[in-house]
């Protein structure tokens, strides 16, 4: 059994938010909330809460589950929209282009067999 969580337009650029992903891929879901809420990096909170909410999912669609044997079968981030914001400049350029990034972030558990 799946169950997945998706996590859009958070207010992070994809590459700091990939850095926390790559961290608990392919992990049970206990030892990745640890590690998880022992990060110092920023998005590291909300993608525990991500992990949570997909971990109920799963209790709803198949109560009973045992937890021991879930694991984050997938998770990725994908780039979102762009804000576009401006800081000035000299007279002949006026204006330099700042981008605030967003992303995309799913989470997949799966139960081991």
């Amino acid at each position: 059994m799946e169950s997945r969580a998706q996590l859009k337009y958070y207010r992070s650029s994809p590459r700091k938010v990939r850095l926390v992903a790559d961290m608990v891929r392919g992990q049970a879901v206990e030892p990745a909330l640890t590690s998880l809420q022992l990060s110092p990096k920023f998005a590291a909170k909300d993608v525990a809460k991500l992990v949570r909410s997909a971990l109920a999912n799963l209790e709803q669609k198949e109560p009973g589950v045992d937890v021991d044997r879930v694991f984050i079968s997938k998770i990725f981030v994908d780039g979102g929209p762009s804000l576009r914001r401006g800081r000035p400049a000299s007279k002949w350029v006026r204006m330099h282009r700042i981008l605030k990034r967003m992303c995309h972030v799913t989470v997949e558990l799966a139960v081991k067999d």
